[in-house]
């Protein structure tokens, strides 16, 4: 770090995201991407747009709000759309966490919680999650701090039930609930119909799992009318052309081919339970993961092992070095002919 560098990020340590190597062609299993393309509909709205990339992007993302209010069963007032999901967790931060605000999340779950509350400044309180991962949503009641809750959690793939969602709403009614499906098209039930119950909950979500979207970087967020004029407060404070021509165009085609990503979905959930089927059938042991996902260790056997050996064969998985889950793998669920090769390579390890 520079000289300049202001002390108050002089001890920040960024989110670390998948690796991205380019020094051989690897069978892609660590950065939870979808294994298929966007639909020709997609493609050809996003090309459509790239010979206006003279001109600046709707900052009111009009025709994309209109099109999620839609799909969604909500109001336009009631959605925010961002660079990514993370950017509207970041707005979250900014908005409902500080010193008088402390933010609260699972000990395991998505790494940039730690990130963003450090980044602004926010003390938090991290949970642990019961021996078996899985969240226990009476930790979180009566809390009156700024709750993250991603559901299905990564990198666990665990879900908490609505009803489980709303006894914590109910316990926290002055504080901020947010609820991060970043995986629920993968088997778990949305939150989004709860905003019409709670004006304390914000639900995030991404372009990036389900629609294939990652390299686009679109999300989105449902709250009441307040909490979205809260989230855009900040995003015309920082940056209103947050979603780019094509972007926004490719959006709102993949909302309106909304079948095709469905179909996708349903692929990667039957390929994830073959998968895991076979790997409890090698004597691993397999969360009950609802993304599209699978977390998984083999009892005696080194996690950091398995991941270098895999690498070294030309299939990327996800390790993480935390000792709670050092010996699991997160395991992204690809094609049925991507995972017959991982599959493969794994049993030539073992």
């Amino acid at each position: 770090m520079s000289k300049f560098l202001s002390d108050k990020f002089s001890s920040l340590s960024p989110y670390v995201p998948g690796e991205q190597p380019k020094d051989m062609q690897y069978i892609k299993l660590n950065t939870n991407e979808s294994p298929f393309p966007p639909s020709q509909a997609v493609l050809s709205a996003a090309a459509q747009e790239a010979g206006k990339l003279q001109l600046y992007s709707d900052p009111d993302l009009t025709e994309l709000l209109k099109t999620l209010a839609e799909v969604y069963g909500v109001e336009t007032k009631n959605v925010i759309a961002t660079n990514g999901s993370d950017e509207v967790l970041n707005f979250a931060f900014m908005a409902y966490t500080d010193k008088s605000h402390p933010a609260v999340f699972p000990n395991i779950t998505y790494g940039f919680y730690s990130v963003f509350a450090k980044l602004h400044g926010s003390p938090y309180i991290e949970i642990p999650l019961k021996e078996d991962f899985s969240i226990d949503f009476k930790d979180y009641l009566n809390l009156n701090k700024t709750i993250f809750i991603a559901n299905p959690n990564a990198p666990t793939g665990l879900t908490l039930s609505l009803d489980e969602i709303r006894e914590i709403l109910k316990s926290n009614p002055d504080n901020i609930v947010v609820i991060d499906e970043a995986y629920v098209d993968f088997g778990a039930e949305s939150a989004v119909p709860l905003i019409k119950e709670f004006d304390n909950l914000l639900v995030t979500g991404t372009f990036s799992k389900s629609r294939s979207l990652a390299g686009a970087r679109l999300g989105f967020g449902f709250a009441s009318e307040k909490i979205i004029e809260d989230l855009n407060t900040i995003r015309f404070s920082t940056n209103p052309y947050n979603v780019n021509r094509m972007t926004l165009s490719a959006g709102v085609a993949s909302l309106k081919d909304d079948g095709y990503n469905k179909k996708n979905a349903e692929k990667i959930i039957n390929t994830r339970e073959r998968v895991k089927a076979e790997l409890e059938a090698l004597g691993f042991y397999c969360l009950d993961s609802k993304a599209n996902f699978i977390f998984a260790k083999k009892e005696g056997v080194s996690g950091k092992e398995l991941y270098l050996g895999l690498k070294e064969k030309g299939v990327l998985v996800r390790h993480f070095d935390k000792e709670i889950i050092g010996d699991f793998l997160r395991i992204t669920i690809g094609t049925d002919e991507q995972m017959d090769i991982f599959l493969s390579k794994l049993k030539e390890l073992l």
